[in-house]
């Protein structure tokens, strides 16, 4: 029996499986130049008659692509947990002791950030057990790396300002830039003389470029540690 009658028995669902699976034939079984072209007919033939074998084969290749992006993100969030969640340079928020900490990399200029402040306000008053981290990840031009170093700046002169500064200049409109956070630092009253001191801090470079480091995509984005055991009707 030859190989292309072997393949018809098998059936012509068969046929289009190997090849949306890049599932080659060995060389017992190579076809020549006319079996090859018959048997191509075949799959076109059926894939013409049944389109949507290849919308599913899409869908599957987009479900199998996610879930190693996932496991891939997965991966690289465990990789670097002490630099994401437990790094002092982060600013928390919430509860220190939380059983879940979300950790938020964020950019003065990002929109989405931007929108997302008000809902993370909400989580921390309606959940009393979550710990939240800070991290500036300015990646939208120069007015962002300026703001995230003056906000590196308030942390390291006046933590207890942090997130009422952080507030003040994420709930702003317009473009973030250096004027802009020195003057949300100073509306919340953090000193001046001490923050244009702290400017010149290597610290300030320092916590930047870790959290280029500690990041595993290029974009804002938050990250969830895992819930420790709570009791049975506690929040």
């Amino acid at each position: 029996m030859s190989p292309l009658s072997i393949l018809r028995n098998a059936g012509r669902g068969l046929m289009v499986a190997c090849v949306a699976l890049g599932i080659g034939l060995s060389p017992a079984m190579a076809l020549d130049d006319a079996q090859r072209s018959e048997f191509e007919g075949v799959i076109r033939d059926y894939l013409l008659k049944n389109p949507e074998i290849i919308q599913q084969a899409i869908a599957e290749l987009q479900k199998r692509q996610a879930a190693s992006e996932a496991a891939q993100r997965t991966q690289a969030v465990s990789s670097m947990k002490p630099q994401i969640f437990d790094s002092p340079r982060g600013v928390v928020v919430g509860n220190p002791k939380g059983d879940v900490t979300l950790v938020e990399f964020f950019d003065y200029n990002c929109g989405y950030c931007k929108r997302a402040l008000a809902d993370l306000e909400d989580l921390i008053k309606t959940d009393p057990k979550l710990k939240v981290v800070l991290k500036e990840f300015p990646v939208l031009g120069p007015g962002s790396v300026e703001a995230a170093q003056v906000a590196v700046g308030v942390r390291l002169v006046a933590p207890e300002k942090y997130f009422a500064f952080h507030q003040k200049l994420l709930g702003d409109r317009g473009q973030a830039n250096k004027a802009k956070a020195l003057a949300a630092a100073d509306e919340v009253g953090v000193d001046k003389a001490k923050l244009e001191k702290a400017l010149a801090d290597p610290e300030i470079n320092a916590t930047l470029q870790a959290r280029r480091r500690a990041r595993h995509r290029r974009d804002p984005q938050l990250c969830r540690g895992r819930r420790r055991h709570r009791r049975r009707g506690r929040p």
